[in-house]
């Protein structure tokens, strides 16, 4: 709409008075039409018909993202001590950029192709990002939740990985991530 208003501008400042002249000289030699009562509804018929067929913005605002299922795995607690907060933001990033890792190595070059090639990713961005740290060391009840998390969410096996599982992997990661920023919040 407002581009068809800024071309009509436009053309209006380029050529108006050319224009106003023509208009102005047709008026005065044509012949009006005679409007009756069928040429009103059909106008009436056709506007209705464009204004229908218009993009509409939504007056709904846009959604929420979705809550946190109560039984969502969830870490409250188990951060503990001076490192708490650094720690689980830490942890929240790190899984975060595990599963993006995950899932783009899925839809390119798939060099990670076993569980023990995701566990390996896993331990040697820790090992980086940390410095040698280990968080697990210093919240021992964290690193317990996240070995049974994803125990039970992608399993033990090192072996291949299927896109199913490679979608598992990616899950866990992300619930991981969600679970550690809850902490901070």
């Amino acid at each position: 709409m407002i581009t068809a208003l800024l071309v009509a501008f436009a053309v209006y400042v380029l050529a108006g008075q050319q224009i106003t002249e023509k208009v102005k000289a047709w008026c005065a030699t044509a012949k009006m039409p005679t409007i009756d009562g069928k040429h009103v509804a059909v106008v009436a018929l056709l506007v209705a018909a464009g204004i229908s067929f218009m993009p509409s913005r939504s007056s709904t605002p846009t959604p929420e993202p979705a809550p946190v299922p109560p039984d969502a795995f969830s870490l409250r607690g188990k951060f503990v001590g001076p490192t708490a907060a650094e720690d689980a933001s830490t942890m929240s990033a790190l899984c975060g950029e595990l599963a993006d890792c995950i899932e783009y190595d899925g839809q390119h070059d798939q060099r990670l192709k076993s569980g023990v090639a995701f566990d390996d990713l896993r331990i040697a961005a820790r090992e980086m990002r940390c410095k040698g740290e280990s968080i697990g060391a210093r919240q021992p009840q964290v690193r317990d939740a996240v070995h049974k998390f994803l125990d039970d969410a992608v399993g033990s096996s090192g072996g291949p990985v299927t896109p199913e599982s490679r979608s598992a992997w990616v899950s866990a990661f992300r619930d991981l991530s969600r679970a550690a920023a809850d902490v901070t919040k």
